[in-house]
């Protein structure tokens, strides 16, 4: 195996030194982890004070004196920035703080359930205010729903009988839900999706915090008697 010249050697040596010098004053590569305090590894920042006021670009020994002088972390919010941003601030607590807002908005999100319904183009109305019955129920639960007109044999040369079916139905419901998917063909089947109003959605959670706040001092008071 040949030797590598002394030359090629520095010269690499110096390529490694200058491609670390750029990084470095371009606020290094972006990571995945926040970086914070000794991890920065800019000559220079844009600092941020704690509460937001603009603190202008500092080098980084002066802004982690900074940092340490008032008690608070320095931690680089805009990595790719040229020079990086960075803001004072207490990263513990930040990160608390993140967490609790995670979970509570997992908390807070509901699945969305989307209930399907099939009709014959020529239903007959008993079974039409039963059907509509269960698309009311399921509106009500918050749910949507995907209504589908099966047609079979020569049903399907009369597609407007879908229509006028499926629209029907939409009004007589309009008051629980509205059309987020409006009637189309797909194959032999006709489909619409209906989906509650997000104000009734609102206030039928709230009536039912409101019963559990209610019920709770009355199953408190049923046990002490």
């Amino acid at each position: 195996m040949g030797l590598v010249p002394p030359g090629r050697i520095n010269d690499s040596a110096h390529r490694e030194r200058t491609d670390s010098d750029t990084a470095a004053n371009r606020g290094g590569p972006i990571s995945v982890e926040v970086r914070i305090n000794d991890q920065i590894r800019a000559r220079e920042v844009r600092l941020v004070g704690p509460e937001g006021e603009q603190v202008g670009i500092v080098s980084i020994d002066q802004a982690l004196k900074l940092a340490q002088d008032v008690d608070l972390d320095l931690v680089e919010v805009a990595p790719t920035a040229r020079p990086p941003v960075c803001k004072l601030m207490d990263y513990g607590k930040f990160k608390y703080e993140a967490a609790l807002k995670a979970r509570e908005a997992r908390k807070n999100q509901q699945q969305t359930v989307i209930k399907e319904m099939k009709l014959r183009p020529k239903i007959d109305q008993h079974d039409y205010e039963t059907k509509k019955g269960h698309v009311v129920r399921f509106l009500k639960g918050g749910d949507k729903v995907k209504v589908t007109i099966m047609f079979r044999g020569r049903e399907q040369s009369r597609p407007e009988l879908g229509f006028r079916l499926l629209s029907k139905l939409a009004d007589e419901v309009a008051e629980l839900g509205f059309v987020e998917s409006r009637p189309r063909q797909d194959g032999r089947n006709m489909i619409m999706v209906l989906a509650p109003h997000r104000s009734a959605k609102a206030a039928r959670e709230a009536t039912r915090e409101a019963t559990t706040r209610k019920a709770a001092p009355e199953d408190a008071g049923a046990r002490q008697g």
